[in-house]
């Protein structure tokens, strides 16, 4: 049989790479907290990882396990491991691999929550240099003799930043740099992460792979391009037989087992049903955000949009060689000062004001007043988010019916679209 296209290979991955019992086409949601082993020796040898297994649910499960093995897969990585939401998956992964008098390099642009966290970890003695990350320069300025990481996210939220993911990706490989990588906004439907030499892979499962506003969760994939054996952050207790899961040990036994956010099974298996459309639901959600930025690029109600899809946008030409098959579902507007910007929201009757992104419905919110609100105005003018900035995720409607809503609405505040 020939090799399956990607829209096959989602509908099928679960039954095809976990090959579930009784024929059944997904894995059961096994709500287990504890396993029982016949022979005591069987559960001394999985709590000391000479064999794979279960022994308590925190750590590990079938369910979790199973939507492991297919997020694995998508990216090509040597492991993954499972969270109760994204921001375990950054906060854990974190906390894993760093320590007091390390310093990383991250984007000025980060998303609040992840930017708040940053401040946290510099509580911790881990320096935190906040750069520019389109711009290459600037992030190998900003680099020490005990730089560990370099993170950010393949688009910023909401200003839609495209950060030189290339650049990043080749110097960490030359000075044997972690490279993490939010690529959140673009799941491997749309960049292939290995092929810009990201390390490791974090995403908020909660956002477009979930898809329907039903479930939280986040992932950390390896990709299996960094070599552990260089990097002297991993206990001696985790250096296993296979170097390659030295990382991923580390993160599970330290971030997952002692921290404690597991991923629920019935979220596991929400997230693997959301997972089988994808791509049908990105390819959608892209067409309709760069049908709505056309839009409003050419309306008088509007003095700026943020896309990567259009041609005005700083980094286009970066984000057609790196997504091959869209440029997201978020873009950012600035109204006109004649419209306010809580009173435009208002008049909108089908897109929904509600903090969240990536889902079936389009959404709106102003940015700066509610999530990048704890960053204070100095913060958010190096992100570019002025107070006026309406952020947007574009949902899978059908796009005359999202136009004909924001006409509806510039009408309601007497602005004519030419």
């Amino acid at each position: 049989m020939k090799k399956l296209a990607l829209d096959s290979k989602l509908v099928h991955a679960d039954r095809k790479i976990n090959k579930p019992q009784f024929g059944a086409v997904h894995e059961a949601t096994n709500n287990s907290v504890l396993f029982e082993f016949e022979d005591v020796q069987d559960l001394v040898d999985v709590f000391q990882g000479k064999k794979a297994g279960h022994v308590y649910s925190r750590s590990s499960s079938s369910s979790a396990v199973s939507l492991q093995n297919v997020l694995n897969e998508l990216d090509g990585g040597v492991g993954a491991v499972v969270f109760a939401t994204g921001m375990a998956a950054i906060s854990a992964t974190f906390l894993s691999l760093l320590r007091c008098g390390d310093h990383i390099v991250v984007s000025q642009y980060l998303f609040g929550n992840t930017r708040s966290f940053m401040a946290t970890i510099e509580g911790f003695g881990i320096s935190v240099s906040y750069v520019d990350v389109t711009d290459i320069n600037k992030v190998q300025e900003a680099c020490k003799a005990n730089t560990k990481m370099i993170f950010c996210e393949t688009i910023a939220n909401p200003v839609t930043q495209v950060s030189d993911l290339q650049g990043i990706g080749d110097w960490c490989e030359s000075h044997n740099i972690l490279f993490a990588l939010d690529n959140t906004m673009t799941p491997s439907v749309l960049l292939d992460a290995k092929a810009i030499k990201a390390s490791l892979l974090l995403t908020s499962l909660t956002k477009y792979i979930g898809g329907h506003g039903n479930v939280l969760g986040g992932v950390l994939v390896d990709t299996g391009l960094f070599n552990w054996a260089k990097y002297d952050n991993i206990d001696s207790n985790y250096r296993v037989e296979d170097e390659q899961q030295w990382g991923l040990t580390q993160i599970k036994k330290r971030g997952l087992r002692d921290m404690g956010a597991t991923l629920a099974p019935q979220s596991a298996h929400l997230v693997s049903i959301g997972l089988e459309t994808l791509t049908m639901r990105l390819r959608k959600i892209c067409a309709n955000a760069q049908a709505l930025a056309k839009y409003l690029s050419t309306h008088k109600g509007v003095d700026a949009v943020y896309y990567p899809g259009l041609q005005r946008h700083p980094q286009h030409v970066r984000a057609k060689e790196l997504f091959k098959r869209g440029f997201g579902g978020v873009l950012s507007v600035e109204l006109s000062a004649e419209i306010e910007p809580h009173a435009f929201l208002n008049a909108l009757s089908l897109v929904i004001s509600a903090t969240h992104l990536g889902d079936t419905r389009t959404l709106a919110l102003p940015a700066a007043s509610t999530i990048f609100f704890e960053n204070g105005a100095q913060e958010r003018k190096k992100m570019g988010i002025s107070d006026a900035l309406i952020r947007i995720s574009v949902g899978i409607e059908d796009i005359e019916d999202i136009l004909a809503d924001f006409d509806q609405a510039f009408a309601l505040l007497l602005i004519d679209r030419v």
